[in-house]
């Protein structure tokens, strides 16, 4: 008759199997083997290898080191219709975050306005909420780990790249419900800080803590304004940009509708301010064109984008960004759809595009590698309407 092997844990931790010669040796190799364990683990998704790394002190060991190694952004975009139950991108969120293979520190979701604000889903103070009504910023923190950052914008269109493959057609939504969330996992020599401003909370020690002034190591600040058109908003985005005109960071995003994230008390519904990330590090390049508004047909629009080529920036693991005026789009090119999205893929079939159509745009020609020189420029000559930016950010 076959004896069962028994286990017993060793003083290590780990759990080890004394099989007999009939029994099966998988059990040990599984609990001692760290090389196996490793490989196999990098075919489980993250949340169940957080659950996989509670077994015992070997597979937790096999488990981080997997973790280490899962550096590259990840996203899932969305579109059509959520049926009522919510936006369509926090719906599909739900199931899809239980298939991603990284551990996210930060989250950039964009979504379409019109949608999410119809759902009382605005930027806004806790004590302005309804009773009965579902705060998506609370949904969404529950989805991702503890401590992630999460930067929810809404726009009146949404670009984005299908889920699935870096090389999917990318599509301008300017109608319809659509969305993206960016998961950004901790990268080795990357440094991703999440900001916000507001008239309450804007100082010059804020924009220190935030990497925007004194980091040598600045690269790429994504920036956004909501409420823009309010009275004050303007000089108030001026006090923001002053300093990063002066920096030999890139600065690149636009005018949005408004924000929803974690609710903060230090302004109120319908206050103006300013959000985005901070991207430090040596290892980071980035490089930005501005498709000014004699761009209005395929050849301009390539030929601008040719520029952004010209850059050399690696393919892999970049991210493309396109923030476009509300303006533009098929309305611009006398009908015709998806113009600059599917010129973008065209110049770097390998590479995924997200972004917005707002209500204006933040950037200029740009380049930031290892050995750039920039001059100076200020805060006027970056923002710009009826007009596209598009960036490319490597993330090394």
């Amino acid at each position: 008759m076959d004896q069962a092997p028994l286990s017993v844990e060793n003083m290590d931790g780990n759990v080890e199997y004394q099989c007999t010669a009939t029994g099966s040796k998988a059990g040990y190799v599984l609990s001692n083997v760290a090389e196996v364990v490793e490989r196999i683990l990098t075919f489980v998704p993250t949340k169940s290898l957080l659950r996989t790394a509670c077994v015992c002190r070997l597979w937790r060991n096999c488990a981080r080191r997997v973790l280490r190694t899962q550096q590259r952004v990840t996203w899932v975009s969305s579109t059509g219709s959520g049926s009522g139950e919510g936006h369509v991108l926090c719906k599909n969120l739900v199931e899809e975050v239980e298939n991603i293979y990284l551990l996210p520190q930060t989250v950039l979701l964009m979504v379409d306005s019109e949608t999410i604000n119809g759902q009382d889903c605005c930027y806004r103070q806790k004590k302005a909420r309804k009773a009965d009504s579902v705060d998506p910023a609370e949904e969404l923190s529950m989805l991702f780990p503890r401590g992630c950052e999460i930067l929810g914008i809404a726009t009146p269109g949404v670009v984005l790249t299908p889920s699935g493959s870096c090389s999917s057609m990318p599509q301008e939504h300017q109608d319809g419900e659509a969305g993206f969330a960016l998961m950004f996992p901790s990268i080795d020599g990357v440094t991703i800080r999440p900001f916000h401003f507001c008239k309450q909370s804007l100082s010059q020690t804020a924009l220190e803590d935030a990497g925007l002034v004194g980091n040598p190591d600045l690269r790429v600040v994504l920036l956004f304004g909501y409420e823009a058109f309010k009275s004050g908003a303007a000089r108030f985005l001026n006090k923001v940009l002053e300093p990063l005109a002066q920096s030999s960071a890139l600065i690149a995003g636009g005018h949005v509708e408004n924000v929803f994230t974690h609710s903060r008390e230090c302004c109120g519904r319908g206050s103006y301010g300013v959000v985005g990330l901070a991207l430090s590090g040596s290892r980071i390049q980035g490089a930005s064109v501005l498709l000014d508004q004699d761009v209005s047909s395929e050849k301009s629009a390539e030929a601008a984008i040719q520029r952004l080529k010209s850059a050399n920036i690696p393919e892999r693991n970049t991210l493309g960004f396109m923030f476009a005026c509300v303006g533009r789009g098929h309305n611009y090119y006398s009908g015709k759809r998806n113009v600059e999205a599917d010129t973008f893929r065209k110049v770097f079939p390998n590479t995924p595009l997200f972004g917005f159509f707002g209500n204006g745009e933040i950037g200029c020609d740009r380049i930031v590698t290892g050995n750039y020189t920039l001059t100076e420029t200020d805060p006027d000559s970056l923002q710009h309407g009826y007009t596209t930016v598009m960036t490319l950010v490597h993330l090394g």
